[in-house]
C-alpha cells in the first residue's frame, strides 16, 4: 500500500515541478539583455501586399528576420541578422526580391572589441521571393534596388585604405542574369525614380578620371557628362526622375573654400548638360561669393530653373615673408650691449649678469609680434548679443556652412540671388512660383529672453527674385500658427489672434476662414504662458480648394470658394469626448489630402482611453462627406495604419499594457484582421501586469483629470500592493501602451515594475501659471487618494519617481508631503531661481525663455515674481523633507545643470536627511551607455525594494561606497 502512495506522491511532485518551471516568472533586469522584440521600423509589407517581413532584435542577442507569405499564416522562413538594434531590409518595387543586411554576431563583436581588431564587416543577402534562391555579398556598406524597374541591386563597398581619393567600388548586380559589374572610385551615386538611369560621380587618386557619369541600366551604356580635375558631388534627382543636378568643386589657392560650379542634366535619352560657372559670370554673380557645397542643387518642377546655395568666399591666409636680417646691424648692436655690461659696476654675480642681459633684451624694440606669441583662448559675452555665446558655439558649424538660396534661369542664362543676410530663412513653395522667407533677427534677443516668438515674413517671386513683405512682427505662440502653403503653392494658411486665415498670393487678399464657425480653434488646453496657441491643422487638400482643421475634437472641412460652407466632418467628437487626432498618410508620394479617396482617421477617447480608426468617405460633388464610419474601436492602443503600395492590403498595430505590439493584416474595411507578427516571442515566459484601471479624480483646483493604474503581475483582488507613482505632465493616455522591456536612459520601465509585483500609478498633471510645483501637489495627491479607493494600492508603501521635469515634481512633492516612503528623482530642477539664469547646454540657449513661455510656466523673471519662484523651488522647502531620496544627476547634463543636483544633495546632507546621489561620469541628461543604464535600473529597483517591500538594503545604500573601493564594487555588480 505504501509503494502506490509513494508513486502517486512522486508523480504529483513531478507535475508541480514541471508546472513551476513553465509558470511565468518575474522578469529581472538581467533578462532584459537577451530580450528580443520588434523595433519601431521593424515591419515591412511588399508593394504587392503578398509578402510580410519583420525583424526581432535584442541588445545582447542575435536578431532574426522573419519572412512570410501574407496569405499563409503557418509557413514562414527565418534568417539570422546578427546583433543590431534595428532591421535593415528592403523589398524590390516589383515584389520579387528581398535584400537584407546581416551584422556580426554579438559574441563576435565582443571578441573583436576585446582584441581591438579591425572593424567587422557586414553581409547583404538577396532572396528571390517564393524560391529557395539566396545570394550573399560580403563587406557591403549600403545597398538599394534601382527604383521602379527593380532590375538591379546596387551595392556600395567600403573604401579600403586612407588615400586622398573619396571614391570606392560600386557593385551592380543584374537580377535577371545574376551577373555583376564593378564601377571603381564612385564617390556618390543615385538612381532615378523609374530606375532606368544611375547617375554617379568619380573621385579617384590624383583626380584621374574625376567626373559626372550617367549609366543607362537597360543597355549598360555609360556616358561621361563632365570630366575635370575637380570634386563632383551633391547629386539630386527630380521627384519625377527626368533630370538631376550636381556640383563641381574646384580648388582655388586664393580662397579657403573651393569654387563651385553648377551642373544640370535633363533629356536623359540624349543628355543635355547645363553648366554655370560663377567665376566666369563677371556681371551677374558677386565675385565675393561662390556656389556652396552645403546645399544640394535642384531643378524646378518645370525644368526651366536650377536652385542652389551660395556663400561668401574667405581669402586664404598668406604666408608672411621672412624678414631679412642685416648682419652688420646685428654685430653693432651686440658690441654695444657688451660694452654696457662691462661698464656696469653693479654686476657682482652670475645672477646679476643674467638680470642685466634680460633687461637689455626686454628693451629691444619690435614693431611686430614674434611668431611664437600665443593668442588667448576666450569668449566675450556681451549683453546685446542676440544669441548667447554658448548658443553661438553650438551653432558654429551650422553658421559656417550656412548658404543663401540662388537661382539660375536656363533660358536667359541668368543668375538671381534669392536671399541675403536680411532674410535668413527661405523655403521654396510647391511648383516653385514663390518662396516664403522669414527672419527673426529683430526679435531674436527678446525671444531668447522671454520665449515669445515673433518673426518677419516675406514672399519672393521666383521668376524675378523680387522680395515683398508679407508680415512684420508676426506672433507665433506655437508652430500651428506658422504659414503653410497650399499644394499649388499659391495660397498660405496661417493662424492669427485665435483664428485661421488664408492669404491668396496672386490676389493679395487675406480671408478669415474660421470667424463664422461655432467652435474655437484655439488650443484651450495649452497651459503655457503664450497667447492663443492654435490647434495643429491637418493640411490642404490636393487640389488646394479645401483646408482640414481640428478644433481639438472634430475635423472641419473649410472650402476656399464662396459657394460652399464649412462642414464638421466627424460631428460627434466634442459631444462624445472623442478626439479625431490625425489622418493616416497611406501614400508616401501624395501632395496634400486627396479628398476623392477614403480618409482614415485615428480616434482617441479622452475619458475612456479607447482608440481606433474611423473612415471618412468622399462626397459626390467634391470634398469629404460628413459622418464617420467607425472601423475599429477598442480598449487597446491602435496605431500605425499602413497600406501596401500597389494593393489594397492594409496593416495596423495593436497593443495593450500587458500585450506586446503586434501587426495585423486586413483589407480596406479593416474587418477580420489577422495577426501577422509574433513580436516578443519570449513574452510567455514572464509574468506581466494583470491589467489596468482608469482612475478619475478632481484636483485641488477643480480640474477633472485621470490616472492610469497598472496592476501588478499575479494581482489578487482585495490584496494591496507596493506602488510607484510616475508622472510627466499628462500621461494617462498611455493606459493601453506596451512598455517594451529595455534599459532606458532614466532607469524606468513600468513593465519591469509590474512584473516584479508593483502597482504603477501614472496620474495627469495640469498647470496653473506661476505654480508649476504646487500644480503637481494639487494633482498628484488627489490622484493617489482616488487610486487608494480602488483597493489596489498599499497606502503605507508608496514611492515616487520622475525624471527631468518629472524629477522636479518629485523633488518638490517630498517637500510638501510625507505620505511617500521613498522617492527617486532623475536630473531634477531644484532651485527655480538659480536655474532660471543657467544655460541649457545641449542647445546653448538660456533657460529664461523655457521658464517664461514653455515648461516653467512663470510670468516674468524671478525679480518680477520672486515669491512664486521661491514658493515652487524644492530647495526653499528642503527642511520639510522626510522621504528617503535617490537622486540621479550626471556631471555633463546639458539640460538641467549638474549644480541643481549638487545644491539639493548638499542641502539635504547638511540637514542630515536620507539622500543618495548617483552620478555617471560624462553622461548627459539621460544615461547613454548601456553599462550605466543597466547599473542605475538595478539600483533604483533595489532602492524601492528596500523601502517599499522591506528587502535588505545593499551596502551601497546602507553604508555608501568609499572611492578606493568603488572600482571593485562596480566590477562585482556588472552584468
Amino acid at each position: 500500500m505504501r509503494k502506490p502512495l509513494l508513486i502517486l506522491w512522486l508523480f504529483a511532485l513531478t507535475i508541480q515541478l514541471a508546472f513551476a518551471q513553465d509558470a511565468p516568472k518575474a522578469m529581472s533586469w538581467k533578462d532584459v539583455a537577451t530580450w528580443k522584440s520588434m523595433p519601431g521600423n521593424g515591419f515591412k509589407l511588399s508593394p504587392d501586399g503578398k509578402w510580410a517581413a519583420y525583424v526581432l532584435t535584442g541588445l545582447e542577442a542575435d536578431g532574426e528576420l522573419i519572412l512570410r507569405n501574407s496569405s499563409d499564416t503557418t509557413g514562414q522562413k527565418t534568417f539570422p541578422i546578427g546583433n543590431t538594434n534595428s532591421g535593415n531590409f528592403e523589398f524590390s518595387e516589383n515584389s520579387q526580391w528581398l535584400a537584407f543586411r546581416e551584422f556580426p554576431k554579438f559574441a563576435e563583436k565582443q571578441a573583436n572589441e576585446k582584441a581591438k581588431g579591425k572593424p567587422l564587416k557586414d553581409k547583404v543577402h538577396l532572396l528571390k521571393l517564393g524560391t529557395e534562391d539566396k545570394k550573399t555579398f560580403e563587406g557591403v556598406s549600403s545597398y538599394s534596388f534601382n527604383g521602379e524597374a527593380a532590375t538591379h541591386l546596387i551595392l556600395n563597398l567600403p573604401k579600403e585604405g586612407n588615400g586622398e581619393a573619396k571614391g570606392s567600388d560600386l557593385l551592380i548586380y543584374h537580377l535577371a542574369s545574376g551577373k555583376s559589374q564593378n564601377l571603381g572610385n564612385v564617390r556618390e551615386h543615385a538612381v532615378n525614380k523609374a530606375g532606368t538611369h544611375l547617375a554617379y560621380t568619380v573621385d579617384a587618386a590624383n583626380s584621374q578620371g574625376n567626373g559626372l557619369y550617367l549609366l543607362t541600366l537597360a543597355t549598360n551604356s555609360i556616358q561621361v557628362l563632365d570630366s575635370d580635375e575637380a570634386g563632383y558631388q551633391s547629386l539630386n534627382w527630380t521627384e519625377k526622375g527626368d533630370a538631376f543636378a550636381a556640383l563641381k568643386m574646384k580648388k582655388d589657392k586664393k580662397y579657403k573654400q573651393d569654387q563651385g560650379i553648377l551642373l544640370g542634366v535633363k533629356n536623359l535619352s540624349n543628355p543635355e548638360v547645363v553648366l554655370y560657372e560663377p567665376a566666369k559670370d563677371s556681371t551677374g554673380f558677386d565675385r565675393k561669393y561662390t556656389i556652396s557645397p552645403n546645399r544640394r542643387p535642384m531643378w524646378s518642377e518645370d525644368l526651366t530653373r536650377l536652385f542652389y546655395g551660395i556663400h561668401p568666399l574667405v581669402l586664404a591666409e598668406k604666408e608672411k615673408p621672412k624678414k631679412e636680417v642685416d648682419a652688420d646691424s646685428v654685430k653693432a648692436e651686440e658690441a654695444e650691449n657688451l660694452a654696457k655690461i662691462m661698464a656696469d659696476t653693479t654686476i657682482k654675480s652670475i645672477s646679476d649678469l643674467q638680470k642685466a642681459i634680460g633687461k637689455l633684451n626686454s628693451g629691444k624694440s619690435d614693431d611686430k609680434k614674434s611668431n611664437d606669441t600665443k593668442k588667448p583662448e576666450m569668449t566675450i559675452w556681451h549683453w546685446n548679443d542676440s544669441r548667447l555665446q554658448s548658443r553661438q558655439q553650438v551653432m558654429e558649424n551650422m553658421d559656417k556652412n550656412y548658404s543663401f538660396w540662388a537661382m539660375y534661369d536656363v533660358a536667359s542664362k541668368k543668375h538671381i540671388t534669392l536671399q541675403d543676410s536680411s532674410m535668413r530663412e527661405l523655403n521654396l513653395l510647391p511648383q516653385e512660383h514663390f518662396a516664403l522667407g522669414s527672419d527673426i533677427q529683430a526679435y531674436e534677443l527678446q525671444g531668447n529672453l522671454d520665449g515669445q516668438a515673433y518673426r518677419d515674413y516675406y514672399l519672393v517671386d521666383l521668376k524675378t527674385g523680387v522680395k515683398s513683405t508679407l508680415f512684420e512682427k508676426f506672433y507665433q505662440p506655437s508652430f500651428a500658427s506658422m504659414p503653410r502653403p497650399s499644394t499649388d503653392g499659391k495660397k498660405l494658411l496661417y493662424g492669427k489672434d485665435g483664428h485661421f486665415y488664408v492669404f491668396d498670393i496672386l490676389a493679395k487678399t487675406h480671408t478669415n476662414i474660421t470667424e463664422n464657425l461655432p467652435v474655437t480653434f484655439i488650443n484651450v488646453e495649452d497651459d503655457h504662458n503664450v497667447e492663443k496657441p492654435m490647434q495643429n491643422p491637418l493640411g490642404w487638400s490636393s487640389d488646394s480648394q479645401y483646408v482640414l482643421l481640428r478644433d481639438g475634437w472634430d475635423i472641419w472641412q473649410i472650402p476656399m470658394g464662396g459657394k460652399e460652407t464649412a462642414v464638421n466632418l466627424t460631428q460627434n467628437g466634442r459631444a462624445q469626448k472623442i478626439r479625431y487626432q490625425y489622418r493616416f498618410g497611406l501614400d508616401e508620394e501624395e501632395k496634400g489630402i486627396d479628398l476623392r479617396k477614403t480618409a482614415y482617421i485615428r480616434m482617441y477617447g479622452e475619458n475612456t482611453k479607447k482608440s481606433g480608426i474611423a473612415q471618412l468617405n468622399p462626397a459626390k460633388k467634391g470634398g469629404l462627406a460628413p459622418g464617420v464610419n467607425v472601423l475599429i474601436w477598442e480598449d487597446a492602443s491602435i496605431q500605425s495604419l499602413a497600406k501596401a503600395e500597389k494593393a489594397s492590403v492594409f496593416t495596423f498595430t495593436k497593443e495593450k499594457a500587458n500585450q506586446p505590439t503586434q501587426v495585423y493584416l486586413t483589407d480596406a474595411s479593416l474587418s477580420t484582421p489577422k495577426q501577422v507578427t509574433e513580436n516578443a516571442p519570449d513574452a510567455g515566459k514572464f509574468a506581466w501586469s494583470a491589467g489596468v484601471k482608469l482612475v478619475d479624480y478632481v484636483t485641488a483646483r477643480g480640474d477633472s483629470l485621470q490616472a492610469a493604474l497598472f496592476l501588478p503581475a499575479g494581482y489578487v483582488k482585495g490584496q494591496k500592493y507596493p506602488t510607484v507613482v510616475y508622472y510627466y505632465e499628462k500621461l494617462s493616455q498611455t493606459l493601453h501602451n506596451w512598455a517594451n522591456p529595455s534599459y532606458s536612459g532614466t532607469g524606468w520601465n513600468p513593465s519591469l515594475y509590474t512584473s516584479n509585483g508593483y502597482a504603477v500609478l501614472i496620474p495627469d498633471i495640469v498647470y496653473k501659471l506661476d505654480d508649476p510645483g504646487m500644480s503637481a501637489v494639487w494633482a498628484v495627491l488627489p490622484a493617489v487618494d482616488a487610486a487608494i479607493k480602488s483597493g489596489v494600492i498599499d497606502e503605507n508603501n508608496m514611492g515616487l519617481h520622475g525624471h527631468s521635469w518629472g524629477g522636479y515634481q518629485t523633488s518638490f512633492l517630498i517637500t510638501q508631503t510625507t505620505r511617500f516612503k521613498a522617492a527617486a528623482a532623475g536630473a531634477p530642477l531644484t532651485n527655480m531661481i538659480s536655474m532660471y539664469d543657467l544655460i541649457y547646454w545641449n542647445s546653448g540657449g538660456g533657460n529664461m525663455s523655457i521658464f517664461e513661455a514653455s515648461q516653467g510656466r512663470f510670468r516674468g523673471g524671478p525679480w518680477e515674481n520672486w515669491e512664486a519662484y521661491e514658493r515652487n523651488s524644492p530647495i526653499y522647502h528642503v527642511k520639510n523633507v522626510q522621504t528617503p531620496l535617490l537622486l540621479l544627476h550626471n556631471d555633463k547634463d546639458g539640460a538641467v545643470d549638474f549644480t541643481q543636483g549638487v545644491e539639493y544633495y548638499n542641502a539635504l546632507r547638511r540637514l542630515k536627511k536620507p539622500v543618495i546621489m548617483v552620478q555617471y561620469l560624462g553622461e548627459n541628461h539621460g544615461l547613454g551607455k548601456t553599462e550605466n543604464r543597466k547599473d542605475y535600473a538595478v539600483r533604483m529597483m533595489e532602492f524601492f525594494d528596500h523601502h517599499l517591500k522591506g528587502a535588505e538594503a545593499p551596502d551601497w545604500m546602507s553604508k555608501g561606497v568609499p572611492r578606493l573601493q568603488l572600482g571593485e564594487h562596480l566590477e562585482d555588480r556588472a552584468f
